[in-house]
C-alpha cells in the first residue's frame, strides 16, 4: 500500500485544482495561496517519496508533471479571465504544453518514458512563484488598501517580471525538450524497432 503514496499524492493535486479556482474566482486569494501551498507540499513529498524508497512508476513519471502543468495552466487561465494577467502568458503556455503532450504521448506509445528535467522544473517554479506574487498583489492592493483601518502603499506589479523570466525557461525547457526528442533517438529507436 505505502508503494502507492506518491501516485495517491499526485492524484490529491489534481482533486485540489477545482478548489484552488473556486477561491480564485470568488477573491479569495490567501486561501488560493494556501490551497495552492498545500498542491506544492503533496509534489514536493511524492517525489521524495518516490526516490526515497524507489517507488518510481511510468504512471509518477507521467502524471505528476501533468498534474503540476493542469494546475498550472488552470490558474493561469483563470487569472487570465479575471483580467489579471495578460491573454499572451497563457497562449504561450497552452502552445508549449500541447506540443510537450504531444510528444509524451507518442512515445508512452512507443514505451518510452521521458522524465522531467531540472529546466522544466524551474520554469513550473517560476509560474508558481510569479501566480502567487499575482494573487498577494490582488489581495494587497485590493482589499488592504481600501480597507478604512489601513494605511497602506499600493505595491508595483512586479509578479509581471517573473512571468516574463517564466516565460524564457519555459521557452527554453520546450527546446531542449525537442533536441531531447529527436537527437538523442528517440524516434531513431522507433525506426529500428519497426524493421
Amino acid at each position: 500500500m505505502f508503494k502507492h503514496v506518491p501516485n495517491i499524492l499526485t492524484i490529491i493535486r489534481f482533486l485540489l485544482i477545482p478548489i484552488i479556482i473556486l477561491f480564485a474566482i470568488q477573491n479569495n486569494y490567501i486561501a488560493t495561496i494556501i490551497i495552492l501551498t498545500i498542491s506544492g507540499i503533496t509534489d514536493i513529498l511524492d517525489g521524495y517519496i518516490a526516490r526515497k524508497f524507489n517507488f518510481i512508476s511510468d504512471f509518477g513519471k507521467l502524471m505528476d508533471p501533468l498534474a503540476d502543468k493542469a494546475t498550472q495552466v488552470a490558474l493561469l487561465g483563470t487569472l487570465t479571465i479575471k483580467g489579471i494577467i495578460p491573454l499572451w502568458i497563457i497562449v504561450i503556455v497552452i502552445i508549449k504544453e500541447f506540443l510537450m503532450i504531444s510528444g509524451a504521448s507518442f512515445l508512452y506509445r512507443k514505451e518510452l518514458v521521458v522524465s522531467s528535467k531540472w529546466y522544466g522544473k524551474l520554469a513550473t517554479v517560476l509560474f508558481y512563484v510569479a501566480i502567487v506574487c499575482s494573487l498577494f498583489l490582488e489581495y494587497w492592493n485590493g482589499p488592504l488598501i481600501g480597507h478604512p483601518e489601513y494605511s497602506l502603499p499600493k505595491l508595483p506589479e512586479f509578479d509581471t517580471y517573473i512571468y516574463y523570466f517564466a516565460v524564457l525557461t519555459t521557452i527554453f525547457s520546450l527546446i531542449m525538450y525537442i533536441k531531447a526528442f529527436y537527437l538523442q533517438g528517440y524516434l531513431k529507436q522507433d525506426i529500428k524497432k519497426n524493421n
